[in-house]
């Protein structure tokens, strides 16, 4: 299994990338928001999903490991194929994504070409958990994107003292939003009150 190629850009499009490694071009679908990661460059790692059915073989490029797992949990939803989690990648960040599905916002991946009320639905009732739970992000990604070394200290406290992750995930992140600029023991304080 290939995990990312590395080489130098030949061609770089919206949709599709030529990445040439050791002479060998390879022709890998991304997403806008690897196409906007990758723009500006002449050399570029790629994470790689390889797509083989018996009458086509693709690759898809991500930017990142992250997007990578985010493209792989939206595959395991019934009803969605390659095509959709790429359009939903295109059209919303990771982070606008797993808020959408942890917020039941189905509006929200509706707005997105090819999904439908019953697709969205079904995404977001096949997915919450697992969201919560930190599947589909790759390991540390979970809570980078706000008070990132509060919230794993307080996450890590929580675990020593009994309380499962997934609870966890459950809580913290409405504490964070209702107390932006709570300190760790801020945290672990509110978070010990609704567990």
């Amino acid at each position: 299994m290939i995990d990312y190629i590395k080489g130098q850009i030949v061609e770089l499009t919206p949709t599709e990338l030529v990445l040439d490694n050791n002479g060998i071009g390879y022709s890998i679908l991304v997403s806008l928001q690897t196409f906007e990661a990758l723009q500006g460059k002449t050399q570029a790692q790629v994470f790689i999903h390889h797509y083989i059915r018996e009458d086509e073989e693709l690759y898809f490029g991500f930017a990142g490991k992250d997007e990578r797992e985010l493209f792989r949990l939206l595959l395991s939803v019934s009803g969605v194929g390659v095509a959709s989690a790429r359009m939903m990648l295109s059209s919303l960040t990771n982070d606008e994504i797993r808020q959408a599905i942890i917020g039941e916002d189905v509006n929200k991946i509706k707005s997105v070409k090819g999904i439908g009320l019953k697709g969205a639905q079904r995404i977001v009732l096949e997915l919450k958990d697992k969201v919560v739970k930190g599947e589909g992000a790759a390991s540390g990604e979970l809570f980078r994107s706000n008070g990132s070394a509060i919230m794993e200290e307080a996450t890590t406290a929580l675990v020593m003292l009994g309380f499962t992750k997934a609870n966890i995930g459950k809580v913290l992140p409405n504490i964070l939003k209702e107390m932006p600029d709570a300190k760790v023991e801020d945290l672990i304080k509110a978070a010990l009150k609704k567990l």
